[in-house]
């Protein structure tokens, strides 16, 4: 437990270390990390609204059986527990729409704030073009994702789909807002 302790106090150093060394990296490499990461976590989040399609639509086709099976193989060990997978991975893909919509609002409000320094001559970047592609991918995945809600409504319940819809009203309009 002695050794353990040692190596983990070395290694959270080590981590401080790079942690003051990467501070000094250029702004164009952090931001290009940023936008890996958003881009990383809207096709995690287009590969859940395909997942819930493809729950939603059964086996009736080839492609979608396979994907059924597999989602069902990761998340519960009992065949029969599809019409619970459903609750669970739509609220798994609203999480991920909502640290999504985070993301969009965290780097609008750095765009407003370099735009305010730039008043006090500040140097600015005024192409609008990469944040406008992130909130319309974004917009894209909300409505898949509100339409396969909809069309899942009956199975979510009464309890359920007010408490989602009221999360989905709540991302659009911080995003229209700002």
């Amino acid at each position: 437990l002695r050794l353990v302790t040692v190596l983990k106090a070395i290694l959270e150093g080590e981590k401080a270390a790079v942690m003051k060394r990467d501070r000094h990296l250029p702004l164009s490499f952090h931001r290009r990390q940023e936008e890996l990461k958003f881009s990383l976590g809207l096709q995690r989040l287009q590969h859940r609204v395909r997942e819930i399609q493809a729950l939603r639509d059964g086996p009736a086709d080839g492609d979608g059986a396979g994907l059924r099976v597999s989602a069902g193989a990761l998340r519960s060990p009992t065949a029969g527990a599809a019409p619970q997978e459903l609750p669970t991975l739509i609220l798994e893909a609203m999480k991920e729409l909502e640290v999504a919509k985070q993301q969009v609002l965290k780097r609008i409000q750095i765009w407003k704030r370099q735009q305010q320094l730039a008043g006090n001559g500040a140097l600015f970047e005024e192409n609008l073009a990469p944040l406008q592609k992130r909130c319309e991918s974004l917009v894209e995945v909300y409505f898949q994702l509100h339409q396969q809600v909809m069309a899942a409504s009956t199975e979510l319940g009464a309890e359920l789909l007010p408490r989602l819809l009221e999360r989905f009203n709540e991302v659009l309009s911080s995003l229209v807002k700002r």
